[in-house]
């Protein structure tokens, strides 16, 4: 709401995993951290473990890479934490906040680039647009546009 000058319009939500990796390493407490710091508050958050539909359909513009066996293998080792977050202009700020993907381009000071370990364990999964983290969103917690 930003001191009483009207409406903030740029309040929006997104869809943010911690993978197997975050919560096997005891850092989901230092990521959250570092989320809610930005002014973040997380609207929802449940543990859940992925199977190999869900991961299809969530992966499914990498599902025919070569690589694609060997990230269900590790989406699927162990339980993640997925959430709905929202803040002013979160889906721009998680993403920032994550670093790049590839974890040897991940600048120091974010999540990826201080914590990661090899882009296929990176950690956390941040939604790319509102289309994407509204569909995530019902993926993951089977909810419609708040």
């Amino acid at each position: 709401m930003g001191f009483g000058f009207g409406k903030d319009t740029n309040v929006e939500r997104t869809f943010v995993m911690l993978k197997p990796d975050a919560l096997q390493r005891g850092l989901a407490g230092e990521i959250i951290r570092r989320l809610e710091g930005k002014g973040y508050r997380i609207q929802k958050a449940e543990t859940l473990r992925l199977d190999s539909a869900l991961l299809r359909k969530h992966y499914s513009h990498v599902a025919d890479q070569p690589f694609y066996p060997d990230m269900e293998a590790y989406m699927t080792s162990g339980p993640v934490l997925a959430m709905i977050i929202e803040g002013k202009d979160v889906i721009r700020g998680v993403r920032m906040l994550m670093g790049a993907t590839r974890f040897e381009e991940a600048l120091p000071g974010t999540i990826r680039g201080d914590l990661a370990g090899s882009t296929t364990k990176n950690l956390i999964h941040g939604a790319d647009s509102p289309e994407n983290a509204e569909t995530e969103i019902r993926r993951f917690f089977g909810e419609g546009k708040a």
